[in-house]
């Protein structure tokens, strides 16, 4: 919720202040006559009504209020805080904090006009857009109005109350998420991929030069690595859980071996097979038809293959961490947290 209110924050304030203008020198784009607030309350409603080519006598003629583009200014300025009380009635957890809302509503609506209004305190000699009341009273309302129906829209997500209890009770739990153990095994991979891309994969685009790359790599990450750290890969220690053995203890070295080899040998297979049926040969060779009935196998292969490999993830998920994927069962492992 933190980190999402700091990206909404930062949405809201490029809405109002994007696109910057090409000079700082904005007031050689403007006439000398240029009015940059406009102090009127409500006078939005009056420039929908005269933008809008509605015949009052004609109800079928009122859709076109809101496609006008003074309509949609305005709509769209009462929506740039609602999320703002949304946020509030989250933090605040009480609907007696209305008026810190309403009032940190207004506050932040001021700041947004005062920095259009002083060209960003100065960064430009003239504002690129206008000072407008009317914005003030409709992102102020907007803020309110996303605090009175935040329960609402907070009843989609879990509470914060249910979110702490949840996380004390997944500390207390020894059992590491499956997706958890997936997405360690996954980081560790990338940066395999990752570091191919940016070292040696600049220089060559050798399928036999990346198989060889990526195997030292596999089996620095996923056999050193543990080895010397306890248990912990890159991806684990990211994801706060290390292996074990199955007495609780550090795990030995032939453990880690078997591990790796469980790991690499499906993707090994993979890169091997792949480089293999990519061998070019000519159609009128004695050997075409072999590699044609060869690579049709290789292709059968590696779908029943990564299938497989698909089910058993599909239910060890659905087990929730009470099964141990294939690499660790075979290794005597157990992933546990820190």
């Amino acid at each position: 919720m933190a980190y999402s209110f700091i990206f909404y924050m930062l949405s809201a304030l490029f809405l109002v202040l994007l696109p910057l203008p090409d000079t700082r020198n904005t007031c050689a784009l403007q006439s000398p006559d240029t009015v940059h607030y406009s102090l009127v309350p409500f006078y939005f409603i009056w420039d929908v009504i005269n933008s809008s080519s509605v015949v009052w006598s004609q109800p079928s003629t009122y859709i076109q209020i809101f496609k006008q583009s003074a309509f949609l200014q305005a709509a769209f300025n009462f929506l740039l805080l609602l999320p703002l009380g949304v946020y509030l009635r989250y933090f605040f957890q009480h609907k007696r904090f209305w008026k810190k809302a309403l009032g940190l509503g207004f506050a932040l609506s001021l700041f947004f006009e005062t920095t259009q209004i002083t060209g960003i305190y100065g960064i430009y000699n003239c504002p690129y857009r206008i000072f407008d009341v009317d914005d003030l009273l409709l992102n102020s309302t907007s803020a309110l109005f996303g605090f009175i129906i935040a329960p609402v829209i907070l009843a989609l997500f879990p509470s914060r109350n249910n979110l702490i209890a949840k996380g004390e009770k997944m500390q207390e739990s020894p059992l590491v998420p499956p997706l958890s153990q997936l997405l360690a095994v996954f980081i560790d991979y990338l940066l395999i991929k990752i570091s191919w891309t940016l070292t040696v994969g600049l220089f060559t685009t050798s399928g036999f030069a990346e198989f060889v790359y990526k195997t030292i790599c596999f089996f620095i990450l996923f056999y050193v690595v543990p080895f010397i750290w306890d248990g912990k890969t890159i991806g684990t220690n990211i994801l706060r859980f290390k292996l074990i053995n199955v007495d609780g203890e550090v795990p030995m070295w032939q453990y880690l071996l078997k591990r790796f080899f469980a790991l690499y040998l499906p993707l090994a297979t993979s890169w091997f097979l792949t480089i293999f049926a990519g061998i070019e040969l000519d159609i009128t060779s004695n050997l075409y038809p072999y590699h044609v009935w060869i690579t049709v196998t290789i292709f059968a292969f590696l779908i029943i293959m990564w299938a497989v490999l698909f089910i058993h993830t599909m239910f060890i998920l659905i087990k929730r961490g009470k099964r141990n994927f294939y690499f660790d069962y075979v290794a005597d492992l157990v992933p546990r947290k820190k």
